[in-house]
């Protein structure tokens, strides 16, 4: 592959090659869901859906790095319990209609300043309703559905902020790459396989069970 030099960008000496790879999408995309757009501070709180995901848990990760409180959701327990071990304040196990009341059990009625989502349909309303007035919630995703009910009132009266997210750009990336050279982000490798088993490695990401990227040695 050939590029003009300054479309190349230096891996820093702490990471690999799939772990450099694993930047590109899902970290560069939770970097600018949370900077960029919702512009998360230090000491915020942050929810993040379907910790399970690609994004999620590099937004676990980032969030973390940058001094805030998570708080997590996922429907595998086994998935929780990584997330908890990689740093999340709180986890959320419950159907979509017990997460808000949940979080704001958590959050003592405050709700959350930034909620991250990928999922989209029922999780929708729950996200919204988790959020503390004038918060902010990013998207980059809808797994289950992409038509969700609006709950326009409760974006209106509430003073809820909504920003559509995906990638990010050079700058963004440079920096996300500073801090993984300063050792504030390690990407997450759950498996690595040959090329020659990529079946096996697309198999295991077809089940569902990894946490963090299956990477492909060629």
């Amino acid at each position: 592959m050939c590029v003009p030099t300054e479309n190349g960008l230096a891996i820093p000496n702490n990471l690999d090659f799939a772990q450099a790879a694993a930047l590109g999408v899902n970290y560069l995309t939770a970097w600018r869901m949370l900077f960029t757009k919702a512009k998360l501070q230090h000491g915020e709180t942050v929810l993040v859906f379907g910790i399970g995901g690609g994004v999620s848990p590099a937004a676990l990760q980032i969030a973390k790095a940058a001094g805030a409180r998570i708080f997590v959701t996922s429907r595998s327990a086994e998935k929780l319990g990584r997330a908890k071990d990689l740093g999340a304040d709180a986890i959320v196990d419950a159907p979509p209609d017990s997460i808000a009341p949940e979080i704001m059990r958590l959050t003592e009625g405050r709700g959350v300043d930034v909620v991250i989502e990928n999922i989209g349909g029922p999780i929708w309303t729950a996200a919204l309703k988790c959020l503390v007035r004038g918060g902010r919630i990013v998207t980059c995703g809808a797994t289950i559905g992409d038509q969700p009910p609006a709950d326009l009132r409760r974006v209106f009266i509430r003073q809820l902020q909504i920003f559509g997210s995906t990638l990010g750009s050079p700058d963004e990336f440079a920096a996300l790459l500073e801090w993984c050279a300063e050792g504030r982000i390690v990407p997450l490798i759950f498996a690595r396989y040959p090329l020659h088993q990529i079946r096996a490695a697309l198999l295991h990401l077809e089940s569902g069970e990894q946490f963090g990227k299956i990477a492909i040695d060629i």
